[in-house]
């Protein structure tokens, strides 16, 4: 049975940092390149960061470069969102994606996780 789970999402101040958590099972995740996606009221969901299978290239939105660090760790079957210098425009639904590296029409999503920045 093939779960993604997102935690780590919550309230935070302007200029302060979280860090999202994405937890992979029921997939070979070394497989899978991962991203984070976001949508805020609104708008239309769009990607934040994506991080090829061994971890070895990421690639970022304009909008978070310099701020957020995505990464993995294949070992655990997770990938993280370092998210620093936050600001309310940030404000969203953060979800994860596994996108397999050959069959790209094979991927997974996770149910989300709400970050909201706020004084």
């Amino acid at each position: 049975q093939v779960q993604v789970v997102e935690s780590g999402g919550g309230l935070v101040q302007p200029g302060g940092s979280l860090r999202l958590s994405c937890a992979a099972s029921g997939f070979t995740f070394s497989s899978y390149a991962m991203s984070w996606y976001r949508q805020a009221p609104g708008k239309e969901r769009e990607l934040v960061a994506v991080i090829t299978t061994a971890g070895g290239s990421t690639n970022y939105a304009d909008a978070v470069k310099g701020r957020f660090t995505i990464s993995r760790d294949n070992a655990k079957n997770t990938v993280y969102l370092q998210m620093n210098s936050l600001q309310p425009e940030d404000t969203a639904v953060y979800y994860c994606n596994a996108r397999h590296r050959a069959y790209r029409n094979i991927n997974y999503w996770g149910q989300g996780t709400q970050v909201t920045v706020s004084s």
